[in-house]
């Protein structure tokens, strides 16, 4: 699995970042490449070159040459390329600069009333030949050094944004953008029923569900009358017994399925819920 953008390194990807954080990367891919990729901040993935298919529960989008996505941040998705000339450059949204955005740009999106922004993982936009022209102004800064890069790369992410508020004709953008300035947060049901199988800490979920984590805390607990570290272990396990009961899967897999980095501690949590080891419930 491949978490981005922290897991960007210099083997794989050429990268430019504002201050300490990442900002556009370049990729040119080995094929075939198959991988799970989490997108740690809001990303727009735009392609240059080939195809390449971004499969979650929900969506399967196709894209080549010419194709922009926006995908927000929290999401898994598994990413496929088609060919062996896929070739893409990423922006990543940093949530401060995103806020300063709007907050500079308040008259686009004063009737908004935003969406929640973990509803809709992938918006799909098609580039112009105005956008192709910024892409590719954007190049040269890989290879300059000038003192005021940084600063070059503060006004490039605020005339990307503009470009793709002025592509995306249905406002749905508009309508993220807005949900998110203004820190909308999202159902807990739905983000838990989402990530609970998934390798994230509470900071992370916290910060998903776009509270703090003492926040998140207390919410959830109003919410489901316990804690988080409790609920997940709980839906972890009967997930496993599940897996057990309607699948050809060993204990060993399962442990692994579900997050457990021992298999004894496994059988252990398993036997503590239901008063058996997992092999005798199949």
């Amino acid at each position: 699995m491949l978490r981005v953008p922290s897991d960007i390194s210099a083997q794989e990807f050429e990268s430019l970042k504002i201050q300490d954080m990442t900002f556009v990367a370049y990729r040119n891919e080995v094929y075939p490449s198959r991988y799970e990729v989490f997108f740690e901040e809001h990303a727009v993935i735009v392609v240059l070159e080939g195809e390449k298919k971004f499969i979650n529960p929900t969506q399967e989008v196709h894209v080549e040459k010419g194709d922009i996505l926006f995908i927000q941040r929290g999401f898994y998705l598994m990413s496929e390329s088609i060919n062996e000339s896929y070739k893409s450059l990423v922006f990543f949204f940093d949530e401060k600069l995103l806020k300063e955005f709007v907050g500079l740009h308040s008259e686009l999106f004063d009737s908004e009333e935003g969406t929640s922004p973990l509803q809709s993982p992938i918006l799909l936009l098609r580039s112009n030949d105005t956008f192709s022209q910024f892409v590719n102004s954007v190049f040269p800064y890989f290879r300059n050094q000038t003192s005021l890069k940084n600063h070059f790369l503060r006004l490039k992410f605020q005339e990307l944004l503009l470009h793709l508020l002025e592509i995306d004709q249905s406002g749905k953008l508009q309508a993220i953008l807005y949900s998110l300035y203004k820190g909308q947060k999202a159902d807990l049901t739905f983000l838990m029923n989402s990530y609970y199988l998934k390798p994230l800490t509470l900071n992370e979920l916290a910060r998903l569900s776009g509270r703090s984590l003492s926040a998140f805390k207390r919410d959830f607990q109003d919410e489901f009358e316990v804690s988080p570290a409790h609920w997940i272990k709980n839906r972890r396990l009967e997930h496993a017994d599940f897996l057990l009961r309607n699948t050809a899967k060993n204990v060993s897999e399962i442990s692994t399925e579900i997050g457990y980095e021992s298999v004894s501690h496994f059988i252990k949590s398993y036997k503590e819920k239901y008063g058996f080891t997992p092999k005798k419930s199949h």
